[in-house]
């Protein structure tokens, strides 16, 4: 097999999954690319690699504007809190990129790893039992 047909059949493997992944899955899979992304950053902001750093940093922009764009601020009490942890994450990203600052890349994923274990516990926890039409288990 060639590195091409590789390449093509994990490209169509990775797409079924995202795919098929319920939400909660999906919350996973973005929040283990986002923190791959800082790692990288990280890595390359050490190694002064800064064009490999922004280009890290500039794709855990975006997993963090779709985490916020997708947010329902409304839906619970800690909305707004993310919301704000969000924006200030995407933010400091920003700088860290601008000022090619590793000390705000490390902030970041300080401040964003324990949200990722998080979904972590609540997608593999078991999903409630629905009610049926009459209140009981359907």
């Amino acid at each position: 097999m060639t590195v091409a047909t590789n390449n093509r059949a994990l490209n169509a493997f990775q797409r079924e999954a995202i795919l098929s992944a319920s939400p909660a899955r999906l919350l996973v899979m973005l929040y283990d690319r986002l923190m791959l992304d800082l790692a990288r950053a990280e890595s390359a902001q050490v190694a002064g690699e800064w064009e490999a750093a922004g280009k890290q940093l500039l794709h855990a922009q975006d997993i963090i504007a779709e985490l916020a764009g997708s947010l329902e601020v409304g839906a619970w009490d800690g909305g707004e809190n993310l919301l704000g942890i969000y924006n200030y994450a995407g933010t400091a990203m920003m700088n860290a990129n601008i000022y090619r600052n590793v000390e705000l890349t490390r902030e970041c994923s300080a401040l964003l790893e324990p949200l990722r274990q998080s979904w972590h516990a609540a997608a593999a926890a078991p999903a409630p039992l629905a009610a049926g039409p009459a209140g009981g288990i359907g």
